[in-house]
């Protein structure tokens, strides 16, 4: 199977291994999400994330510090622009968590990846999957007035879905350019300098209490090290539009887990909206898995 986008890139290498690293990475990305929030109350969302950058940072230097050698000076300026699209991506989903349950708040945030989906495939029948994802946020929103969605929570979360749209399209990039590593690991520690002054003005003194730095230490691990090294690999071998329709799971992960770790339920309304964005996922993903038309 080859699956182009507007680069000519096909799917490299064996399929299987891409789609069970991006698996892996949701999988681990939600459950490091879900113990971050374990020390909100201690730390708030800012000294969370700042935890959480400033370990996957120190992780990730000392296993790729002779990639980070390697670099080259053309490629820093990329380096530093993704280093400011995590920042912003983590902070702004933090907040959000903050303030919604993690299933629904990835829902919203999911809307940058499947953008990336959407216009990369260049398919009209994709409007579709579009319309269908629109639906579900739609309903997700349809109770702004109730209070039963936070508004702000639903902006951050949307806010955060459009870095998280540029992450993708900057971790093709830079790992396209480049072997290992050393790009991510740089970009990371960049934006652990610069979640710094909230993170550090939000947790205070309990920044260094024990548990919450071991805490910090697995959500770094969990949310950032690993899910980070295995997306970037991932993008390697396929192409942004099949990556970005494959985080379609992520959703419905999140809204598992955040039901089995954090006791978090939801409505039926909600879990049919959820519902309705992986489907659209899907659809897109085997839209974007067939070869397009000459016409098209």
């Amino acid at each position: 199977m080859v699956t182009t986008t507007d680069t000519g890139r096909g799917i490299r290498g064996n399929p299987a291994m891409a789609v069970g690293m991006v698996v892996a990475s949701i999988s681990s990305v939600q459950c490091g999400a879900a113990l971050a929030t374990t020390i909100f109350d201690r730390v708030g969302p800012a000294g969370a994330v700042f935890l959480r950058g400033a370990f996957a940072a120190l992780i990730l230097l000392a296993v790729a510090h002779r990639d980070v050698a390697r670099l080259r000076r053309a490629d820093l300026r990329d380096i530093a622009l993704f280093g400011l699209t995590l920042a912003a991506m983590n902070f702004c989903f933090y907040q959000a968590l903050d303030r919604l349950p993690l299933g629904v708040a990835v829902t919203f945030e999911f809307t940058g990846p499947l953008a990336v989906a959407i216009f990369g495939s260049h398919r009209r029948r994709d409007l579709i999957w579009a319309g269908l994802a629109a639906l579900g946020i739609l309903l997700l929103s349809g109770d702004f007035g109730s209070g039963a969605i936070d508004l702000v929570g639903a902006v951050l979360a949307l806010t955060a879905g459009a870095f998280w749209g540029l992450y993708i399209l900057l971790s093709a990039r830079i790992g396209g350019r480049s072997e290992g590593l050393g790009g991510l690991a740089l970009a990371i520690a960049i934006s652990a300098v610069v979640l710094a002054p909230p993170g550090i003005a939000a947790g205070g003194g309990e920044m260094l209490s024990a548990e919450v730095l071991v805490r910090g230490f697995g959500a770094g691990l969990l949310s950032s090290a690993i899910p980070y090294a295995l997306e970037i690999e991932a993008l390697r071998r396929l192409p942004n539009a099949v990556f970005g329709v494959m985080m379609s799971l992520e959703p419905a992960v999140a809204a598992l887990i955040g039901f089995i770790a954090l006791g978090q339920g939801l409505e039926w309304v909600e879990a049919i909206a959820i519902a309705l964005v992986v489907a659209a996922s899907a659809g897109a993903l085997r839209s974007a898995a067939t070869p397009a038309p000459r016409d098209a």
